[in-house]
């Protein structure tokens, strides 16, 4: 069983950016019900389907399947939900753990998060100086979410 326990911040300044390179990605949703999430992804030349389950605090189900590029592309272009999420992601370790950043585009320009996957919803974690405030429970910020209300258009 896959188990995601993840937290979610905005991004308060560009400090995080020194000496990264990100990988651009391109992610659509076949499903995005308030119970399950299924998304197809394309980055690093591969192609992933991930199925989620409904977020119980910080926790939620999680399965992902590598699939053959051509196949991803041709679904996010024809079967998935628009606007494509379109973002750009940095890995940066911070004191025993990874923290991924992405930098949206197109329809959510504008919107940086910072995320952090943990092994336990009670571990603690340091937070880095240009992480800000926490959104892990505002549904808002969930990239199923950004297909059906983006960025640019909360005003």
């Amino acid at each position: 069983m896959g188990l995601e326990i993840e937290r979610k911040f905005l991004v308060k300044d560009d400090s995080w950016r020194k000496g990264i390179h990100g990988v651009r990605y391109v992610q659509g949703y076949l499903c995005t019900d308030k119970e399950r999430v299924v998304r197809v992804r394309t980055g690093h030349g591969r192609g992933i389907i991930g199925v989620k389950g409904p977020a119980r605090g910080i926790a939620r189900l999680e399965y992902e399947y590598e699939i053959p590029l051509e196949d991803a592309r041709e679904i996010l272009n024809s079967l998935c939900k628009k606007p494509l999420i379109e973002k750009t992601r940095y890995r940066i370790p911070y004191e025993g753990l990874v923290w991924e950043v992405d930098e949206f585009t197109g329809a959510n320009e504008g919107l940086v998060v910072a995320e952090v996957e943990l092994e336990r919803e009670d571990q603690e974690m340091p937070l880095p100086a240009w992480v800000g405030k926490e959104v892990t429970h505002d549904s808002r910020y969930t990239n199923a979410a950004l297909v059906d209300r983006p960025y640019t258009r909360w005003g």
